[in-house]
């Protein structure tokens, strides 16, 4: 609990009742007390233990076009930040992540956003699609899945040790018996052996890693024009960004090669204001910045910001996991719908 000492134990109660009622959740569900509902076709949650960033949203794309590519008719289930409503029909993008994955993706596999997720997957189902990737779904038990991808962060995988509010837990550790495959993000910063001997204690799941690949640098807002590397390892950079774990972008850029003179980050999802640009200009002008570089999510937040002295970039990444990964799903998929043990 060292990471969260000072007035956060003062919480503590109420991460207490938190959890139990977080585990009686699961055990209803696990027991039949609480039903759950089945989509025609198969579901594949994507999910988390911890709020914050452990890279959902890469992995979701990541799986999203592994599926295009076997020729699925496949969808993403999202509930959109802070519940937005259903863009899809082709309305506007009401979050930054459903805006990133609908850029990426290009149609390629269908969007369905909203709080009522077996609603939209039914939708889509009569529109043919049987495949669904479903994003932050660890939690989402009313959702039937076929298998529960578990990610954990390699810098703060039990965010603390402690459930919410006095910690970053959206359930107990145990929660991990789960997972049918937990995959650990950002393992180069952080030795994952120890990590392992915790999941361990809940789990004997397979354990997978998933490193994350810069893919290109482009300009913001249009995202039209590519850097070339020779350009951006020349450059000096002010890094930002309102993401769930600030500390590992900034980390990213130097592992890289990028030359990040300062940073400067802000809450998750956040939303950049007119003053908050030109805070941002003014500080990569005295750091000696000649640009400034953000992460592909925070565009969709800058759509209503200009910056007038110095160019914007953000990077584009993609996860890179082992072959074995895929299978590993596939696999699981297969025994569930056959009905095998576990």
């Amino acid at each position: 609990m060292k990471r969260y000492a000072g007035w956060l134990w003062l919480l503590w109660p109420l991460s207490v009742l938190y959890s139990i009622v977080s585990r009686v959740r699961a055990w209803g569900y696990a027991r039949g007390v609480f039903r759950n509902r089945k989509l025609p076709g198969t579901v594949i949650s994507v999910g988390n233990l911890t709020a914050g960033g452990t890279g959902k949203t890469p992995m979701v794309l990541w799986i999203a076009e592994r599926l295009a590519e076997d020729g699925k008719h496949a969808a993403i289930l999202t509930r959109g930040y802070r519940g937005s409503s259903d863009t899809s029909t082709g309305g506007v993008p009401q979050s930054d992540e459903v805006a990133l994955l609908r850029d990426r993706l290009a149609g390629k596999v269908q969007l369905g956003v909203g709080a009522d997720r077996y609603k939209t997957g039914e939708a889509l189902a009569r529109h043919g699609v049987n495949w669904f990737v479903l994003d932050d779904g660890f939690q989402h038990l009313k959702l039937a899945r076929d298998v529960d991808i578990v990610l954990l962060d390699a810098t703060d995988p039990f965010g603390g040790g402690a459930t919410l509010p006095s910690g970053r837990l959206r359930e107990p550790v145990s929660a991990l018996r789960r997972a049918d495959l937990v995959v650990i993000t950002r393992s180069v910063q952080t030795p994952a052996a120890a990590i392992e001997g915790m999941i361990r204690r809940h789990s004997k799941s397979p354990i997978f890693y998933a490193t994350t690949q810069l893919v290109s640098v482009h300009r913001v807002p249009r995202l039209d024009v590519i850097l070339p590397e020779q350009d951006w390892r020349r450059a000096r950079f002010l890094a930002f960004c309102g993401i769930g774990n600030p500390s590992a972008f900034f980390e990213d850029l130097r592992a890289w090669g990028f030359q990040v003179v300062e940073t400067r980050s802000f809450p998750d999802h956040h939303a950049y204001s007119v003053r908050e640009s030109a805070e941002l200009e003014q500080l990569a002008a005295s750091s000696g910045a000649d640009a400034l570089l953000c992460t592909e999510k925070d565009v969709w937040n800058l759509r209503h910001v200009q910056f007038a002295a110095l160019p914007v970039y953000c990077c584009r990444i993609s996860f890179q996991l082992p072959a074995s990964f895929w299978d590993a799903v596939m696999s699981v998929v297969q025994r569930k719908q056959a009905g095998s043990p576990q």
